[in-house]
């Protein structure tokens, strides 16, 4: 029986990880390539007040990126790290927000939280095939 569930599971989360390491690249080479100037503009974050975009290290930028998606992608959460971003944003409705600023973030950064999920439930299948 669990032979069988791994039969299936490992070429799933295989494909599930090549799909969303995909779907985080090419998310990311669009929104910083062609999109970062005007998604800047549009979602106005307060830390680009102080400075801009190109003075602030990777950290700090990614960071930006990850407030823009969790205020998008769960605008009435008021819990941990979505908290403190809808606090940060609260000037984004996410419903005004058009979809050609929307569809890079939410896949960069949906696709890593999905792919490290995939990840560890492949790598999880791998080992534990290997002591069986």
């Amino acid at each position: 029986m669990f032979q069988t569930f791994v039969l299936y599971a490992l070429p799933f989360s295989f494909t599930l990880l090549v799909a969303c390491a995909l779907t985080s690249l090419v998310s990311a080479l669009v929104l910083l390539l062609f999109r970062l100037r005007k998604t800047n503009e549009v979602l106005r974050h307060p830390y680009l007040k102080h400075q801009p975009w190109e003075r602030y290290p990777l950290s700090i930028r990614a960071a930006i990126l990850l407030d823009y998606f969790l205020r998008l992608a769960f605008p009435k959460s008021t819990f941990w790290i979505a908290g403190e971003a809808n606090r940060l944003l609260p000037h984004i409705e996410p419903v005004d927000v058009p979809i050609g600023i929307k569809w890079p973030i939410i896949g960069l950064w949906a696709g890593c939280f999905i792919g490290t999920a995939a990840m560890l439930v492949m790598w999880a299948l791998i080992l534990l095939t290997m002591n069986s």
